[in-house]
Parts: C-alpha cells; structure tokens; sequence
C-alpha cells in the first residue's frame, strides 16, 4: 500500500502544553506531541509548526497565514489530508475561516485538546491519531473542513465549543456529529452540502460583534460610530428580534451602507423574519438588515469580515449569507 502524504500543521493551544507542579498550564520551549507522532502505518507526517500560540491569541490573520501555508504546500508536494492541532478556544473559528476560502477537495482536519499532555486523562495525543485517520481516509475527501475531537466528526459550519473543559466540549447543535471515529476505522452517515469558496488575499476590515440583551438601548452602538466600523454581527433575540431603543443607530449604520448581520443568541435555530412588531424580524428585515443562516455569532463575524474583502453591495453580502 502506497504511503499518504499528511501534511501535519501545529499551532499551539492545550494540546502542546504541559501543566506544572502547581497546576498552572502553559505553552513549554517545546511541542511535546513532536515526540509522540514519529511513525504511523502507511502514513507519511510532513510536519510543521506554523506558530506556538494559546487559541486566544489567534488572530484572523494567523488563520489566513494557516490557509496560505496549507495551499502553498499542497502545489509544491502531492498531499492526500491535512491535520492541524489548535486550542479549542477559537478552533471553531478557524475551522470555519479555513472552510469558507480553501477550494481544496482533500481532507482537512482540526483538533485539540481539554487536557493537556502531561495530565491524567490526557485526550490531546489520542485526538491527534484520530484526526489523521479521519485526513488519510478516502471518505473524508470532499467533505469539507472538519473538526475531530473525541470520537466524533464535525462540519466546521456546525460545530461549537459548548463547555469549558469537558472532553465532549464540542457539539454540533441540532445536527449532531457526521461521523465516528474507533478501532474499527472512519465512519460518515452524513454528507455535508459544501458551498463555493470565498476569496481572500486580505483581512483589512473591521467586523465587531455585540450581544443583544432586555432593554438594551443605543448608547454601545453610538459609541461604535467612533470607530473604523466596516461592518456589525449582532446575537439578536430568539428569531431575529431586538429592542427598539436600539434601532436609531443602526438604521443610520444602514443608510451609511455598512452591512449588519442578525444571529440568535439562542443555542438552536434560525434567525427569520416573523414578527412584524418595531424592533421584530419582519421590521427589520425590511430596514435592510441581513439574516444569516445558522451560523453563530462568532462564525458570521468570521464570514462578514471575509465577504467584505470582495464586496460592499448589501445585496451580494445578503446571497452570501443565505447558505
């Protein structure tokens, strides 16, 4: 059987950390997984680390060097999959970043850990090994980006970090995993529906994200007329809806031509226009605001900043976010 070429890209995060004598965990001199993963069957590692960081230092730009660096390196050698450990603060971010601008059909695989690798129960070495599985399977091609972590597959679309340090942190909500990882191999009971890549070069716009609340008025937005402001996600309530002490301002972000994005707060389900009363989806809707389809907050700041590098036509931007 011929080898697999697996391009294998650290980053950092708990996976590549060590916890000391008083419980403190934090990046070494080293990635001590460099040691563990030397020779798999049938696999050839081309490994690399990218860069060394805690997930709450990545950046949007780190993910688009990660992006660069997987596209480069699959022209210059004949790659089968792609494996990269990252911390799972943000993993999901990237995940979805990598997702929506890699026109590759290869496998391309995230993973992490909660523990880190010199602890008791430690899952980081265990992911990693499932994580090339999943890259060097056959099954995995033209899947998307997925994310592995304990046992299970996600869609990089769908997948969430849903608790704080539990090894089954993340979920996908409502849809469940798309496959299993074990002893007996890889296995997928679902295919995702892939969209077109979107093209970036560069990620110069400034996208925030903010969290609608009960009686939440417009003092926060107004604060934001002072910034840079390319574009706004907002965690909407329930369907779609928010306080109408909110509106002054946002209508004119609206008339400025500046794109904002509603998602729902709200851990399952969809943002829609439905009510029609000042301040429901129905009235926003018709204001001008954009309705994204099932994507979290921090994923459709993520998709925002990257349409914005190819568009400022709110309808463009509206088509994007409606798959």
């Amino acid at each position: 059987m011929q080898k697999k070429n697996i391009l294998l890209i650290h980053t950092g995060g708990t996976i590549s950390m060590q916890e000391n004598e008083t419980g403190e965990v934090k990046p070494g001199d080293k990635n001590p997984l460099v040691d563990y993963i030397k020779e798999i069957p049938n696999i050839n590692l081309i490994t690399t680390e990218l860069f060394h960081l805690p997930s709450p230092h990545i950046t949007p730009i780190n993910m688009l060097e990660i992006k660069n660096y997987i596209e480069t390196t699959s022209t210059s050698q004949q790659l089968n999959g792609v494996v990269i450990t990252h911390g799972t603060d943000t993993l999901e971010e990237t995940a979805f970043f990598l997702d929506t601008t890699l026109s590759l059909d290869i496998p391309v695989v995230l993973t992490g850990a909660m523990r880190s690798s010199n602890e008791l129960g430690s899952d980081g070495l265990y992911n990693l090994l499932s994580a090339i599985n999943v890259a060097s399977s056959d099954h995995a091609i033209a899947m998307g980006v997925l994310v592995v972590m304990n046992d299970e597959i996600h869609t990089a679309k769908n997948v969430t970090k849903t608790h704080t340090s539990n090894v089954a942190t993340f979920q996908s909500p409502q849809y469940g995993p798309i496959g299993f990882v074990n002893k007996g191999g890889v296995s997928f009971h679902h295919k995702p529906v892939l969209n077109l890549p979107l093209q970036v070069t560069n990620l110069n716009k400034n996208v925030y994200l903010i969290k609608a609340y009960a009686g939440m008025d417009d003092q926060f937005i107004n604060a934001l007329e002072h910034l840079s402001i390319n574009g706004l996600v907002i965690e909407a309530l329930g369907q779609g809806n928010l306080p109408p002490m909110m509106l002054p301002s946002l209508i004119k972000f609206i008339k400025r031509g500046i794109p904002i994005v509603l998602v729902s707060r709200c851990f399952n389900g969809i943002v829609q226009d439905i009510y029609g009363y000042e301040g429901g989806g129905r009235h926003l809707k018709e204001l001008g605001f954009i309705f994204s389809n099932g994507l979290n907050g921090q994923k459709a700041r993520i998709k925002l900043m990257i349409a914005l590098e190819t568009t400022t036509d709110l309808k463009e931007i509206e088509d994007i976010f409606s798959v």
